[in-house]
């Protein structure tokens, strides 16, 4: 934990004494949960604060505003939402999970953290898109390597209030789906894209952090 904290705040986040107990929980449960349920890879067990959180952690900077509205897609077992909301408690954050047992991990996790402002939904992004209620209303979507970058920008457009942001966290070699984003993006819509790269050797390999800004 004392180096989650250190790293953390590299990318200028603070880390008090409740964030790291939560944190400690999150990886305890993660633990014993993973030993019944597929939730993570097994070689990442011996890894979570670095495969698992601080990489999550590293889509931080990247949030405006301090208390946005942000939107897990595809999160799995929370990431990178949980991490983040951990780390920045004033953002209001949805987790949007397809699979049933992960769901009720992150409802599990929700209360043994006590972060009851977290919503958690099942279903398939691509189903809640078509519901007039999930639409417009995020500053920021956010996924962590749950979706091809094409798919990912269709389905944003559907999520994101006007100006908001996409940050899709993916491995280094992406040139080959940026090519192919132009394609799923309306005539009507101008979209800033920013590429950053994450290079920490605590991660293991290198990671880019491709921002999109919709207008």
């Amino acid at each position: 934990m004392r180096l989650l904290q250190r790293e953390a705040e590299a990318l200028g986040l603070r880390l008090d004494e409740t964030a790291l107990d939560r944190f400690g929980r999150y990886a305890a449960e993660l633990r014993s949960w993973n030993a019944k349920t597929n939730l993570i890879a097994d070689s990442t067990i011996k890894h979570i604060v670095t495969r698992h959180f601080l990489d999550s952690l590293t889509a931080a900077p990247f949030i405006t505003p301090p208390n946005a509205s942000v939107v897990d897609i595809g999160t799995g077992a929370g990431f990178p939402g949980i991490p983040l909301a951990i780390a920045m408690p004033s953002i209001h954050l949805t987790l949007i999970e397809a699979n049933r047992k992960k769901v009720s991990f992150l409802k599990h996790i929700r209360r043994v953290l006590n972060m009851s402002d977290i919503t958690v939904i099942q279903n398939r992004a691509e189903e809640l898109i078509m519901h007039p209620e999930s639409q417009k209303r995020h500053d920021v979507v956010i996924s962590r390597a749950a979706f091809k970058l094409p798919e990912l920008v269709s389905m944003s457009l559907s999520f994101l209030a006007p100006k908001g942001l996409l940050i899709a966290m993916k491995s280094a070699d992406i040139e080959d789906e940026l090519a192919l984003v132009q394609h799923h993006l309306p005539a009507n819509k101008n979209c800033q894209i920013n590429q950053y790269d994450i290079k920490n050797p605590l991660l293991e390999a290198a990671r880019k952090i491709i921002v999109f800004h919709m207008s």
